[in-house]
């Protein structure tokens, strides 16, 4: 509720703003943000020039000739890595490692990088349009996936081992790919520029943070046998240029909001604007009894001014390394922790500080004075509290409700990853937290994740995160509120590991133990869409859609020891409707095996122990061994609901998907699942010639197609007709279709389940991600169905 304390919001007249909640120091934050920018430009504006569009290049490109002989601002630079060519004809040249030529695939706005290979060099132009081959502007230098590129010149391949090798001895280099500047309300790429190119080169930082990276961990670019041994290489001098100067600003800065904090407790006035000296007086009086009944001195509230532009700078940073990739659909800047890790890039783009938009200092101020401006204060509530302490030995209030997300066994070591902004931290405001900076790196001894690296080996790091997890669980177990369970938030798909004794999970099966054996029980599980849609997060990724909830109460005193026998068969009782319960509730297929966890575990965990016939307990790994065999099972028998025709294309799929086989196979699965391939023809999911048939793939089939009239209607067409227009015309388009199929419309969805399964066990990523994403919009598509039904009811009852 107080105004700022900056001269120049100290000018305004009284009552001109409401400074309510945090607003006045949101304000003061946009104001010191400003001051650090607008001297951060006078050190090093240099270094961020403007670009001239020359009459030859408007000759060349007509969307420029309107720009002939004007200076642009630059956006960003657009940079390959590069390795000296392995092909000892041109051992001399450094040649470009590059993942992608597209420099913005936005519809009527494409432009790409084109290198032009002149005798033993090579040089990059920038065309606009779709390129002739849209696919190979894609690829860049790639070849295949991983880190294998080709020599632009010669052709000649170059493995990930040499690669990194050149990378490790020091010999990765860079070069200037493309500029991207503003223009009239559009962006514009054009091509690089030797003195650009020096510019930015020749930055010299005031200082770097040649603090070392940890190169035991995997998910630093330092784990994969690249070149990054300090954590300054991850960037451009330039880019520590910009760092290191708004680093050092953030205690300037600090040192004038204590002086204009001064002004205001001593009831001064500086900034007379346009005021009377009685008004000035006023005003500075009413700011200073505002500031000491707040309870906040000069001190304390610069501070709190500096550590706001510490974290502003730590966005910053996250958009200003050489991690950093183009977005070409946005024609912006991906962020350095895109995921949560650091991985390698190959081309990279450095954006220019000094702007207003993404990547910005002054963005990254905006987006924090948003955030502090948006905090009210209730009055005559009661306040929260906050606290940080260890969840092995915290003490809670009998009448505390507990709902956590805990570690993820060696998922993420978030530890390793804050070195990253610690080190800009650390040099901003270690006059603000002497305590908390006074190691060179962030703190890891008592991190719970199981990272082998620090615990001598993945057994011990096994055994430390269980003994850990289990503390923290049995802690929470004993304080938490009798009559209200604890819900646990789980978003972590554990990898599959091949072993003697089948498909192990290591993470989930550690974590489970620690619940069960700090007494709790499993009575529920439910999934939540928690994670953002635009995750740069893939197929095959250690990640779900959804956040797994596990809803747990203290298990019973008194609680049964069951036999291995009675346990399956309450499994098998049970499992099953809770599944079809998490259909219905539209979980993607991607989420299914680990939410059927949860009702799973529910049926072990209630027991105080599962015996084998040799008395030995059933371990958790053995119990997840007994609920992933009987969700198989589950799925299977739902394809007993279907028609026989898709029976027999779902057989067919599993085996072949939609590549060609043969007749006699075909026609003999038809017998058993009593139709023919005649009438599979007939039905028009199967194309059968020359001895061969295969299944028609969505795109085949007919555009027109109404189910009202077909006479061999198969859930299999309804679901791949359904993917068609999903992908053809999107949620609407899908809606049309299933309102034509309502009778149908749960059978569909359970096959689209199965067909999912299918693929993922045998990853087929491709065809998976299509099943997936129809289910994952059935919720939507069902409402649009629902949403008009005039020309459904029109059809059916005639004009």
């Amino acid at each position: 509720g107080r105004p700022p304390v900056n001269p120049e919001s100290r000018g305004q007249a009284l009552g001109a703003k409401q400074w309510k909640g945090a607003a006045g120091l949101a304000e003061d934050v946009r104001y010191y943000g400003q001051w650090m920018r607008d001297e951060a430009e006078r050190r090093i504006g240099h270094l961020y020039p403007k670009v001239r569009v020359t009459e030859e290049m408007a000759a060349e490109r007509p969307d420029l000739e309107r720009y002939a002989g004007r200076e642009l601002t630059v956006v960003a630079w657009l940079w390959a890595r590069t390795v000296r060519s392995p092909n000892p004809a041109f051992a001399e040249i450094e040649v470009p490692l590059v993942s992608n030529f597209m420099l913005s695939t936005k519809r009527g706005k494409e432009a790409w990088v084109e290198p032009i290979v002149e005798g033993r060099d090579y040089r990059f132009e920038v065309r606009v349009g779709p390129p002739p081959d849209v696919e190979a502007a894609r690829r860049g230098t790639k070849i295949g996936r991983g880190a294998m590129f080709r020599c632009v010149i010669s052709g000649t391949p170059m493995a990930p081992d040499y690669i990194k090798a050149e990378s490790m001895a020091g010999r990765m280099g860079s070069r200037l790919m493309a500029i991207v500047t503003e223009g009239d309300r559009e962006r514009l790429y054009l091509p690089p520029s030797v003195e650009h190119e020096r510019i930015a080169r020749n930055a010299e930082p005031p200082w770097r943070p040649d603090e070392p990276m940890n190169r035991e961990t995997t998910n630093l670019v330092s784990g994969r046998g690249y070149g990054f041994f300090t954590w300054a290489d991850l960037f451009t001098e330039r880019q520590l240029a910009a760092l290191t100067t708004l680093s050092d600003l953030v205690g300037e800065v600090r040192t004038k909001a204590h002086q204009d904090a001064i002004a205001v407790e001593n009831g001064r006035h500086t900034h007379t604007h346009s005021l009377t000296h009685t008004h000035t007086h006023t005003l500075s009086l009413s700011l200073s009894l505002s500031l000491r009944e707040g309870g906040v001195g000069p001190v304390a509230y610069a501070d709190a001014v500096s550590v706001y532009l510490a974290f502003a700078l730590s966005k910053m940073s996250d958009r200003g390394s050489t991690i950093c990739t183009w977005f070409t659909e946005r024609d912006s800047t991906r962020s350095t922790f895109a995921r949560q890790s650091i991985p390698m890039t190959w081309d990279y783009a450095e954006s220019n500080v000094l702007l207003d938009g993404t990547g910005s200092f002054r963005g990254a101020v905006e987006w924090t004075a948003e955030s502090i401006g948006g905090l009210i204060m209730p009055k005559d509530t009661i306040a929260g509290v906050a606290e940080q302490s260890n969840a092995a030995g915290q003490t809670m209030s009998a009448d505390t409700v507990v709902s956590t997300d805990p570690p993820y066994y060696d998922n993420i070591g978030y530890a390793d990853l804050s070195d990253y902004f610690f080190v800009w931290l650390r040099s901003s405001l270690r006059s603000v937290f002497p305590d908390l900076f006074a190691t060179i790196a962030v703190p890891k001894a008592e991190e719970l994740v199981a990272a082998a690296y620090r615990h001598g080996g993945r057994s011990k790091a096994e055994a430390f995160f269980l003994a850990g997890m289990e503390r923290a669980m049995r802690r929470i177990a004993e304080q938490a509120h009798r009559s209200h369970p604890v819900t646990i938030y789980y978003a972590f798909k554990q990898s599959e590991t091949k072993s003697e004794t089948g498909i192990t999970r290591t993470g989930w099966e550690t974590f489970l133990a620690a619940v069960i054996r700090s007494g709790f029980t499993i009575t529920g599980t439910w999934p939540m869409r928690t994670e953002l849609s635009n995750r740069m997060v893939g197929m095959g990724a250690n990640a779900l859609a959804s956040s797994i909830v596990l809803v747990c109460r203290r298990r019973a005193a008194d609680a049964a020891v069951a036999g291995r026998n009675e346990f399956v068969e309450a499994l098998k009782t049970e499992l099953p409707p809770a599944l079809l319960d998490l259909q219905k509730a539209g979980i993607a297929p991607v989420d299914l095996a680990q939410a059927a966890i949860g009702p799973g575990m529910a049926v072990f965990s209630r027991y105080a122990s599962v015996n084998q016939v040799s008395g030995e307990p059933l371990t958790v790994r053995e119990a997840l061994a007994f609920i992933n065999l009987v969700l198989d099972e589950t799925l299977e028998e739902q394809e007993g609901d279907f028609d026989g025709d898709t029976r027999w294309a779902v057989a067919w799929f599993t085996q072949h998907h939609f590549d060609e086989g043969e007749f006699g196979d075909a026609e003999t699965l038809s017998k058993a699942k009593n139709t023919s391939v005649a009438g599979l023809v007939e039905a028009g999911i199967l194309r059968s010639g020359g001895g061969r048939v295969r299944l028609l793939r969505p795109e085949e089939l007919p555009e027109d197609w109404d189910p009202w009239k077909d006479r061999r209607l198969t859930v299999w067409e309804i679901v791949h007709h359904l993917v068609r227009a999903l992908d053809t015309d999107g949620e609407m388009g899908a809606a049309r279709l299933l309102r034509k199929v309502r009778a149908k419309k749960e059978e569909a969805r359970l096959l689209a389940h199965r067909l999912y399964a299918v693929c993922e066990r045998q990853q087929r990523a491709t065809e998976a991600l299509a099943y997936n994403t129809l289910v994952g919009s059935w919720t939507e598509i069902a409402f649009l169905a629902r949403e008009d039904r005039g020309e459904e009811r029109a059809l059916f009852d005639g004009p």
